[in-house]
């Protein structure tokens, strides 16, 4: 169909420009060639049908004959855009853009799952993953098995015939805690089953699981890709037949979770300064975090660029810089996190993350309060976690936030 011959076509543009930089694909990549009218940035086309120059054109577009678009909830000229360079920047041949992060996850499981298959996915995920896996995917019979992923061992005994996809994050949400990309890939590919990873925490920019042999990756655009918390937004990356089967089935039919040419606009606006962004972020957290690991208020911390995080080496190999997200406990419980927190004034209390501004929340109040006490404990998130999304603020003076807020702890 439409689609896939469309597809297939920016796919081969876009691995003709793997030899140039990641900065300078973030910023070209699937528009090189400028409109007719010239235009530096690639125009918004706020149109929800397209005419046809006879029947016989509408019918061959309709059958997938010939390339064009037809329906904005099909495709849209400035979300394709988006779809090819979010393609080439993680390496894959296709990609899908969506309305949320969790209309990527959505539209591609009920393309993909059936009743009597498997799912098995790592004992660390958001919230909303969670609660959609649980109550959305086993209601139509298909079974969801939790298996902690950060020991490729325990997928080596959990898997199975019914088996047809392996879903994780990495670094998890919002424990940090890491899955080896291309040792859960091999063991899930002997048994027929495919790997989907939320990249989400990480962008591109530092992970590109597809090269280290996941078949699909999930993103909240919301997050780092958009970056400046102006708009929800959601991609997925994999193959071109497999991205052609999602957009007419799981999004096109069952969700219609569509991405508006709006957002995808803001979003490749976004995309012209992540990997700065992020070399920003991360060399803040990482500032950050080790100041953190010196109070005494504090009891943990939790990010891969600290050698005392216990896959540190995971980290070093398989990302190429840590991140600006920091997860921590605070001596003295929950009430104690509670004060910290009221106290902050520079860094705000919201939820999400990948933002310009410095984030913090607690997710067992917030974005797993989804979760029972007795799930969350499973899932390794204590009462006492403290999520903190660094932003491109000056660090001393988060550091400085961080350290009047932490003196009153009684």
């Amino acid at each position: 169909m439409q689609q896939r011959h469309s597809q297939q076509g920016h796919s081969q543009q876009g691995h003709s420009q793997q030899g140039q930089g990641f900065a300078t694909r973030a910023i070209h990549a699937a528009y090189d060639s400028r409109d007719e009218q010239g235009a530096l940035t690639p125009p918004m086309h706020l149109t929800s049908t397209f005419t046809f120059e006879s029947v016989e054109q509408g019918a061959e577009r309709f059958a997938g004959e010939a390339p064009g678009h037809f329906y904005s909830r099909i495709s849209n000229p400035t979300v394709a855009t988006l779809e090819q360079r979010m393609a080439n920047l993680e390496g894959a041949e296709a990609g899908l853009a969506t309305a949320s992060g969790m209309g990527a996850i959505t539209a591609l499981m009920w393309s993909l799952l059936r009743p009597g298959d498997e799912l098995i996915t790592d004992s660390h995920l958001y919230g909303c993953t969670h609660a959609f896996f649980h109550h959305g995917l086993t209601e139509f019979g298909i079974r969801v098995k939790h298996v902690d992923l950060s020991q490729p061992a325990a997928l080596e005994v959990a898997i199975g015939e019914r088996t047809k996809l392996v879903y994780f994050e990495t670094p998890a949400n919002p424990t940090m805690r890491l899955v080896d990309i291309e040792a859960v890939s091999r063991i899930a590919h002997r048994h027929g089953a495919r790997v989907v990873v939320d990249n989400t925490y990480a962008t591109p920019v530092i992970t590109r699981p597809i090269e280290q042999g996941a078949d699909f990756v999930v993103h909240s655009a919301t997050k780092y890709l958009g970056g400046h918390g102006d708009l929800i937004a959601g991609v997925l990356v994999g193959s071109v037949d497999d991205i052609h089967r999602v957009r007419l089935t799981g999004l096109k039919d069952f969700t219609g979770a569509v991405m508006s040419p709006f957002t995808a606009f803001l979003i490749m606006r976004g995309l012209k300064t992540l990997e700065i962004r992020m070399q920003r972020q991360s060399a803040s957290a990482l500032e950050v975090a080790r100041w953190l690991e010196r109070h005494p208020a504090v009891e943990r911390v939790h990010y891969p660029g600290l050698t005392s995080f216990p896959q540190h080496e995971l980290a070093r190999r398989q990302m190429s810089d840590y991140g600006g997200i920091i997860a921590f406990e605070l001596a003295g419980g929950l009430e104690a996190g509670r004060r910290f927190m009221n106290r902050l004034e520079l860094i705000q209390r919201a939820v999400s993350l990948g933002d310009a501004e410095s984030l913090i929340q607690h997710p067992a109040s917030m974005t797993h309060s989804v979760l029972s006490p007795e799930e969350r404990a499973e899932h390794g998130i204590s009462e006492t976690l403290i999520r903190l999304s660094v932003g491109l603020e000056t660090p001393s003076d988060l550091r400085a936030d961080l350290a009047q807020a932490l003196k009153v702890r009684a």
